[in-house]
């Protein structure tokens, strides 16, 4: 033994056994629900016994409420467990009960294994991204989003997105804007208009792509598809909804556009089919509905399988956008990642009164935070006065007075 080796063990003596396990112990688990800018957003903090926190984010908006009390559920048995067993956790969450998953639970759980990774890389004193593998990328590109109801707005923020240094954007239909009634037939022509006059300007100097938030038919989607001349539209996001596989594979058959699916997805199991079947070409996974880092880095390399690049979901706060910003850097197959913090939105879901230390956005891309942790701070005396607002997403009818989805 040198000498120096014994002054440091003169200096720092062991800690008395079983010491690091009580102080990794979790000690609390609080959800809170507020408001921040347009939306409502579920935030949870964990602790653990040596005063430790971490924070995560749940991604059921419209819904925090039932959300809220899964967490409840879940922390009666999840206090005074040790806190780095984050994979153990997630087991025992999933599997405690006869009815697994389901997104109320899996965002519950989201929300709790984001926070334990914040906790454990602040008890490491490293990022994230370093529990996860490391970085693979310097930055991470983003794509951004029109909100213009009109063809001259779309047009007029594409070219502020241009000019701003974007090459990835994506629309919304503009036959989108009326919160009663929805008539895809009255409007799918001009939404093809809008595409096809974006596609004239830019050229392909962009990535163009459209999100359907999955309100149309398999007809109704093959349909306008057939509308576009090819090579208009580079990725068309949720066309129609994703319970049923075997609808996507019918309209896969139908046009040769990329889709863009997975922010519903729950689970591994309901990202396997459109994997294993070649019915997405991105995955919009959503790290704040999917199960967190634990399940969201299972379908990455499930995904990496098939050469499919991951496109993750972000229409949330700081938390989730820190969690996807670093599960974003440590994955080999990434392509860009959802932001809606662009120019032309202003949504004020990362109110930096709220969340003083949050990832930085310069240009398209995303700083990656290297910091402890994942890089977010929220000020619990502010968020504690932004009260939530009651909210119901609109209850969309057909123009024959049936319901359809939002």
């Amino acid at each position: 033994m040198t000498e120096a080796s014994k002054v440091i063990d003169c200096e720092l003596p062991p800690a008395p056994r079983g010491w690091e396990d009580r102080a990794a112990r979790i000690a609390s688990i609080t959800p809170h629900i507020v408001r921040v800018g347009k939306r409502n957003q579920l935030l949870v903090k964990l602790e653990t016994e040596d005063g430790l926190y971490g924070w995560g984010e749940s991604g059921l908006s419209g819904r925090e409420v039932a959300v809220s009390a899964a967490i409840d559920h879940f922390a009666a048995f999840l206090l005074g467990q040790d806190s780095r067993r984050i994979g153990r956790i997630w087991q025992e969450c999933y599997r405690s009960q006869y009815f697994e998953g389901g997104r109320v639970l899996t965002a519950a759980m989201s929300a709790i294994d984001i926070a334990l990774y914040d906790v454990l890389g602040k008890r490491l004193n490293v990022p994230v991204y370093q529990l996860i593998g490391g970085k693979q990328r310097n930055h991470v590109p983003s794509f951004a989003s029109t909100m213009g109801a009109t063809r001259d707005e779309i047009l007029q923020q594409s070219r502020e997105l241009v000019m701003a240094g974007w090459d990835c954007i994506r629309i919304y239909p503009s036959n989108f804007k009326d919160d009663e009634t929805f008539d895809p037939k009255a409007g799918l022509g001009d939404v093809a208009g809008d595409l096809i006059a974006l596609r004239k300007e830019f050229g392909h100097a962009i990535t163009l792509g459209i999100d359907m938030h999955h309100r149309l038919s398999v007809a109704e989607a093959a349909s306008f598809c057939a509308m576009l001349p090819p090579g208009t539209l580079d990725f068309l996001e949720e066309p129609i909804r994703s319970e049923a596989p075997e609808a996507y594979a019918s309209l896969r058959r139908m046009t040769s556009i990329p889709f863009a699916i997975g922010e519903e997805f729950a689970s591994k199991w309901a990202a396997a089919p459109f994997l294993e079947q070649g019915l997405t070409q991105y995955m919009r996974l959503d790290i704040c509905n999917i199960g967190g880092f634990t399940e969201a880095l299972k379908v990455a390399g499930w995904a990496e399988r098939f050469y499919i690049d991951l496109m993750p979901h972000n229409p949330l706060g700081p938390v989730c956008t820190a969690a996807t910003v670093h599960l974003s850097a440590a994955v080999p197959n990434f392509s860009w990642l959802e932001t809606r913090q662009s120019p032309v939105e202003n949504l004020g879901f990362h109110d930096p009164d709220l969340f003083p230390v949050q990832p930085e956005l310069a240009g398209p891309n995303y700083l990656i935070p290297e910091g402890p942790g994942l890089g977010v701070e929220v000020d619990e005396e502010a968020i504690s006065s932004q009260s939530p607002t009651p909210v119901e997403a609109p209850h969309l009818r057909r123009p024959d007075g049936s319901v359809t989805n939002w």
